[in-house]
């Protein structure tokens, strides 16, 4: 006779979760460190009475925002390598639609979040319920719908006992290192609470292993052939290096096969930027050293790497006409692209076997000589000049040549704000003291491409920067993530203003948790990439910087809009700064490390002052037909790099 417990699905659930585990070389931990909520009429009584009565070992933390600390959810599973991780709960209706976007932000960076919104009676008794959407042709669809399309896996229990094999499935693409990102599990509010004899089994403990897929004997031979043909291949690191923890064996592969690196923005952090091998950030947002050598390189070895359009600048980087690619990832998907040599493999073993076998061969080296030399140094010198670049009033030359009257709008800003500081000074200043024990957050706007291009890594694993959806509002909200994976370090998120502006509603429950976040909040009254790439590409700056609406225009075209971010920061309780020049930078910078809570820097910056690319190219798309000279010359450049671009 199989015993069983007569539970609630929702106190089944909470069980179960307590009683998952990770194992990977061996070493296993608890799969979940607790559950973000935030309580609604669809989740308060059923799985929140749960949580009341017996959460077991599970945290349970408040949010404030259901996108914000799901946010939160995903910087914990990303600094934690994906071998931990947190549930995140919310009634149905905009609770539910909230999490949305960062199921797509978990889903597009494969970092594992379990989502748990309450959903619409099962029974359909009271239809229609508070927040309930009726859709006429189909009355089984419900906000929770809009998860299918962000979400690895995802179910709607509808029966007590259909919690089993959901749940079951749920920690397989969890746990998946191939396929992992956003699981959503719709609770009917109805079933949570419902209760089923659950056979004990189903709360043993269960380990589930992240095995290191090696590589078959073909896949070995084919990857050392090819490399042995080429005489100037460049590796690509990506995050599926990160998450294999292979930064050392990629490294020591490096140095002993002299092939140089390049990193994506979830590869980069592995190994230090002073490494002789690495040339630091590759692609659209990448720098001077790693697209340079990229141009001329025979193979591209892509391990780990989705071959995003920013990484390999649209297709249009490589421009060898040999150019062939190895493509090392544990994911079928990620391994066919670009028609490359595929080796389907965790990457540290795919990078050991790969050692092995041309030892067994006799070895091989590149045929570079000082290349790699000279290119690091060369974009080092360009980033001292970068650190360095003050505004110089009249004569001051700006990154970027083009028709736009930058000096109107300098003097209008430091009118406002009285600062002249640039942005890649404050960044340059922030790298100087950053040293130790510190990790980076970022994720949109000008910022990510300022670090992947300049910032000088120091410590490994202190760069964690969301790139896959370039999330605005990821920053504060995963920077408590990081310091809740992380509570030795300190944590500091880059934000423009715009992103604050979008969503920092965890920065409160940094103080409420007594999690200490650093936030550097760029403020140039304007959405600056954005506002960058349409005056790249010919326009002005259309809707893009923060004016008041002009009355004798009836545009957008009037003074610039100021906020005290320092104000706002400071009545939720946090240390705040206002900076206008690098002096004041480096003071806020020491002082805020004293403080227990969490602060705030608020750093005038110029607009338009953000590092530029460095031999790269990103479609973008561009008008056809205009009036616009610029225009029409930006369409022709496009089309003419366009024709040079590898096309699928």
């Amino acid at each position: 006779m199989v015993k069983t417990i007569r539970l609630t699905t929702a106190q089944a659930l909470v069980r179960f979760l307590n009683n998952q585990y990770v194992e990977f070389d061996k070493k296993e931990n608890r799969m979940f460190k607790g559950i973000f909520t935030i309580f609604g009429h669809g989740n308060v009584v059923g799985l929140g009475q749960a949580l009341e009565e017996n959460p077991g070992k599970l945290i349970v933390h408040q949010g404030r925002n259901e996108q914000g600390m799901a946010h939160a959810a995903m910087g914990y599973a990303k600094q934690k390598m994906r071998k931990q991780m947190y549930a995140c709960t919310s009634s149905v209706g905009p609770g539910a639609a909230n999490m949305v976007t960062a199921a797509a932000t978990a889903t597009a960076n494969c970092i594992p979040v379990l989502f748990l919104p309450g959903d619409v009676y099962a029974t359909r008794q009271p239809d229609p319920v508070l927040q309930q959407i009726e859709q006429p042709t189909n009355l089984s669809i419900s906000t929770n719908d809009a998860f299918k399309a962000v979400s690895k896996y995802w179910d709607r229990i509808t029966r007590p006992e259909q919690l089993m094999t959901a749940m079951i499935n749920a920690m397989r693409v969890l746990t998946d290192p191939a396929d992992t990102g956003a699981v959503t599990i719709a609770l009917p509010q109805d079933v949570e609470g419902e209760a089923y004899d659950y056979p004990e089994y189903f709360f043993q403990k269960r380990v589930h292993r992240i095995d290191r897929r090696p590589p078959t004997a073909e896949m070995i031979e084919e990857a050392v052939n090819i490399i042995r043909l080429k005489k100037k291949p460049i590796i690509i690191c990506g995050g599926g290096v990160k998450y294999s923890e292979a930064g050392e064996t990629l490294k020591k592969f490096a140095h002993k096969y002299n092939i140089p690196f390049g990193e994506t923005q979830a590869g980069r952090g592995l190994i230090l930027s002073n490494d002789t091998m690495n040339l630091g950030g590759i692609g659209e947002t990448g720098g001077m050293a790693a697209n340079e050598i990229a141009k001329q390189a025979d193979l591209v070895i892509g391990i780990g790497t989705r071959y995003t359009d920013f990484t390999t600048s649209s297709k249009w980087l490589f421009q060898n006409t040999e150019v062939s690619y190895l493509n090392i990832n544990v994911s079928e998907f990620h391994a066919y692209k670009l028609d490359g040599v595929q080796m389907i493999a965790d990457a540290r073993v795919a990078l050991e076997e790969i050692d092995k076998e041309l030892n067994n061969l006799g070895g091989y080296i590149s045929g570079y000589t000082d290349e790699i030399e000279m290119a690091k140094e060369k974009f080092s010198s360009e980033i001292d000049r970068l650190y360095n670049i003050k505004y110089t009033g009249k004569n001051f030359v700006p990154e970027v040549a083009d028709n736009f009257d930058r000096e109107k709008v300098y003097k209008e800003f430091h009118n406002i704000t009285g600062s002249y500081l640039t942005q890649s000074r404050a960044l340059g200043v922030l790298n100087d003291f950053m040293k130790k024990n510190y990790v980076v957050v970022g994720a949109s706007g000008s910022l990510p491409g300022d670090l992947q291009r300049a910032w000088r890594v120091k410590e490994v694993n202190s760069y964690h920067v969301e790139y896959g959806f370039s999330c605005m509002g990821y920053e504060v909200n995963a920077a408590l993530g990081v310091k809740m994976a992380e509570p030795e370090k300190e944590v500091y998120a880059f934000v423009g203003d715009g992103s604050y502006m979008m969503l920092h509603s965890e920065l409160p429950t940094s103080i409420q948790e007594h999690k200490k976040i650093n936030v550097i909040l760029f403020d140039n009254m304007t959405f600056g990439c954005i506002n960058n790439l349409e005056i790249g590409h010919g326009m002005g700056s259309f809707g893009t910087e923060f004016r008041f609406r002009n009355k004798e225009t009836g545009k957008l075209d009037g003074e610039m809009v100021p906020v005290d971010f320092a104000m706002n920061a400071a009545s939720y309780g946090c240390k705040t700064y206002k900076v206008t020049t690098d002096e004041e930078l480096e003071h806020a910078l020491v002082d805020a490390k004293k403080q227990k809570v969490s602060t705030l820097i608020d750093i005038k910056v110029l607009p338009k002052t953000m590092a530029h690319g460095y031999g790269d190219w990103w479609r973008v798309g561009v008008a056809e037909v205009s009036d616009n000279s610029r225009i029409k010359e930006a369409y022709t450049q496009n089309s003419r790099k366009l024709k040079e671009a590898r096309q699928y």
